[in-house]
């Protein structure tokens, strides 16, 4: 594909394009389809698999081609072939062309920029290895200790109401005050600084300067964390062997906190809706059929948090998907549509569990480096919520649901539920809907041991009857000689055996959720 087979002819003269629902709607030059003019990217997938198969021609803004890769085996390919495939979009050639505007809208995802996802070779290691050895020194049962307290506190500003919208209130809120923690800033989390991150990634008029004010957050915690390192993810950036530059650690702080952050509000939303619209869902965790991480990993293959990513370009001339791939050319890289393959995926009811072969979080040298992190918010996040609020449920019909789609991923708008009010809980305590009683101080467990009650000094045994009264005139039988009854001894009282420690699995369980 070239973009010269794709070059717009006639000019001169308006264009009219066909309204919607016409079936001509959303084609461009070629009969190829403009992806940003779908009104269901689903259906449109499935029929560009049907007409060209794992790869397919389409069109992006201002009828930029492009092509679009659906199946799972390709996606893969493309992804762990860094000898075929980068992320540097100076090669692309619309671009090198002119044909791709600087004002273009997709420009802000496809734009260069010196961070380690668009970087390669060496200078990729060192960027990513920053990164890598960052995360790595996060200590995940603190963590999630830390997603619990949060979940606490957020679920405490509406818990008593009795009902919530869990995007606007919940989902949209967890994760930025996991990530401020994280990255060191826990003081800059607030209400707007989620409503900035919000709107920097909803592309609106103010997205600039919703952008420009979260970028100055993370100067501020740049700067402090030069002239005083701590214990956190900007404090290893910046005493890092590869002695990355300010701008580098702002930069990847920021890749880093929007990724993050749209990718888990995205997987926070997508669990919870499935919990409460699919009853056997529900049931299986309940019942214990089905653990709240392998509901999150179905909800991954389902409905991943990005449905494409912008992109990845060919170095050499190729061959993917039966399709000749030219230098220069761009490929999307498409979890939606890999996730759904039919090759790989016949069923799309079968069950996943186990299976974490999805394409949610990537690949390759560029595979997520924060996954795990994405994971344990979304794992401890959903469960303590579950916990505080069990009866929690869907306050309106799910048909009436609404959705804010692009290219890049689909959104929950709001999420409205209803449950019983609960009082506000301590953060400082494990999540839980009933009270817990007071604990004895002194249990212990013994075998306990009746105290002897002692005889009457002249009483019979009770199991002796009393001998019959006798005339004093009539002659006595000889009385048998009695027989000595052992003495009570007084038992010695039971030491007092430890208190039995809780079972493996028990503790595992406590140690998972972060207890």
């Amino acid at each position: 594909m070239t973009p010269e087979s794709h070059a717009r002819t006639g000019t001169d003269g308006p264009r009219l394009d066909p309204p919607p629902g016409c079936p001509a709607h959303g084609l461009g030059p070629g009969g190829l389809h403009r992806l940003h003019e779908s009104e269901d990217l689903g259906a449109l997938y499935e029929k560009l698999r049907e007409e060209h198969g794992p790869v397919a021609p389409v069109l992006l803004h201002d009828d930029v081609p492009i092509w679009i890769v659906l199946g799972h085996t390709e996606n893969l390919h493309m992804v762990r072939s860094p000898s075929q495939f980068c992320r540097d979009s100076r090669i692309w050639t619309p671009l090198r062309e002119g044909l791709v505007k600087p004002d273009h809208p997709l420009m802000p995802h496809i734009a260069w920029q010196p961070i380690a996802s668009h970087a390669e070779g060496d200078e990729h290691k060192r960027l990513r290895g920053a990164v890598m050895g960052a995360i790595s020194t996060i200590d995940f049962r603190s963590l999630r200790r830390y997603i619990n307290r949060s979940t606490q506190a957020i679920v405490n500003r509406f818990c008593e109401h009795g009902e919530a919208d869990l995007v606007g209130q919940f989902t949209e809120h967890l994760p930025m005050a996991v990530m401020c923690e994280i990255l060191g800033m826990p003081d800059e989390y607030n209400d707007r600084l989620v409503e900035s991150a919000r709107d920097a990634l909803k592309g609106t008029e103010t997205a600039i300067a919703s952008h420009t004010y979260v970028m100055e957050a993370l100067s501020r915690l740049t700067a402090r964390r030069r002239a005083q390192p701590e214990e956190d993810l900007a404090s290893y950036l910046i005493t890092h062997p590869a002695r990355l530059t300010d701008d580098e650690v702002r930069e990847h702080l920021r890749l880093v906190l929007f990724a993050a952050y749209e990718a888990t509000t995205n997987l926070l939303s997508n669990v919870l809706l499935t919990v409460l619209i699919d009853p056997r869902f529900r049931a299986q965790l309940n019942g214990g059929q089905m653990t709240v991480p392998e509901a999150v990993e179905q909800s991954l293959w389902n409905e991943p948090p990005f449905s494409t990513v912008f992109a990845y370009f060919a170095k050499q001339e190729t061959e993917l998907g039966g399709q000749r791939i030219r230098r220069g050319d761009g490929l999307l890289f498409a979890p939606l549509p890999a996730n759904v393959d039919p090759r790989v995926r016949p069923d799309l009811k079968a069950s996943m569990q186990g299976n974490r072969s999805h394409l949610a979080f990537g690949g390759g040298p560029h595979e997520c480096p924060g996954q795990d992190i994405g994971r344990s918010i979304a794992d401890v996040g959903v469960d303590a919520l579950l916990l505080r609020l069990p009866d929690v449920e869907l306050d309106c019909d799910q048909d009436e649901l609404r959705w804010t789609a692009s290219i890049a991923s689909r959104h929950l708008v709001e999420l409205p539920v209803q449950f019983s009010p609960k009082p506000p809980q301590d953060v400082s305590e494990t999540p839980h809907h009933k009270a817990v009683p007071t604990q004895r101080a002194d249990w212990q467990i013994s075998i306990a041991q009746p105290d002897p009650q002692p005889a009457p000094a002249a009483a019979q045994p009770p199991s002796q009857p009393q001998p019959p009264s006798h005339s004093p005139s009539q002659p006595q039988p000889e009385p048998a000689p009695v027989q000595p009854q052992p003495v009570p001894v007084s038992p010695q009282p039971a030491a007092a055996e430890p208190v039995r420690r809780t079972g493996v699995w028990q503790r595992f369980l406590l140690w998972w959720r972060g207890y």
